[in-house]
């Protein structure tokens, strides 16, 4: 574990430990308002709410660049809501449906990372990691059947698609601004 925290620099693991905690913050806002929409439609409000939280993990790779950062923000993420017993703790189970989503992105950053930087990537991302919250939740929590289970999986590929797009413009934004490109990059992969 030490050789792998090894690769991220100081500015990497803040990055990480703040998009890790606004992901886990703005969940109790975003969800109960949306919820009033999905609710009578009985798509669990996490699904369309989803793309508001899920962002952060791709905000998280698009600033740090580093395969390892989603699984990081989504295992940190698990660890607050279990410690903490902040909104959408389901126990230990919720080391499982907030990793994979983060593990998942890293996974889909690999198979893009050499044209990340556009529109097309980040939405991806957030369409990945939204999915894959969206559907643990749905089989481990509420076994949706099939209907509304494909209502629900919809639902999240907009709204995390759409999360991965506001991730893009905020990585776009700091990069303009130079905050990002003015920090070491030792490991750097992606383009600038």
């Amino acid at each position: 574990m030490r050789s792998f925290l090894q690769r991220f620099s100081m500015f990497d693991l803040v990055v990480i430990a703040l998009t890790a905690a606004l992901g886990i913050g703005i969940k109790p806002i975003v969800v109960p308002l949306i919820h009033i929409i999905t609710g009578p439609l009985f798509i669990p409000g996490g699904a369309a709410a989803g793309g508001f939280y899920m962002l952060w993990i791709v905000l998280g790779i698009g600033i740090t660049r580093k395969t390892g950062t989603g699984t990081l923000i989504g295992l940190i993420q698990a660890l607050l809501v279990i410690i903490t017993g902040a909104y959408g703790t389901h126990g230990a189970v919720s080391l499982i449906t907030y990793t994979l989503p983060g593990l998942i992105v890293d996974i889909g950053f690999i198979a893009l990372r050499h044209r990340f930087m556009n529109p097309a990537s980040f939405f991806i991302l957030g369409l990945l990691a939204n999915i894959t919250g969206t559907f643990l939740s749905s089989m481990i929590f509420f076994r949706l059947p099939i209907i509304p289970m494909l209502l629900s999986l919809s639902a999240a590929s907009l709204s995390g698609g759409l999360g991965g797009l506001i991730a893009y413009k905020i990585t776009k934004e700091l990069n303009k601004l130079n905050i990002i490109n003015s920090v070491d990059r030792s490991g750097d992969t992606g383009e600038k």
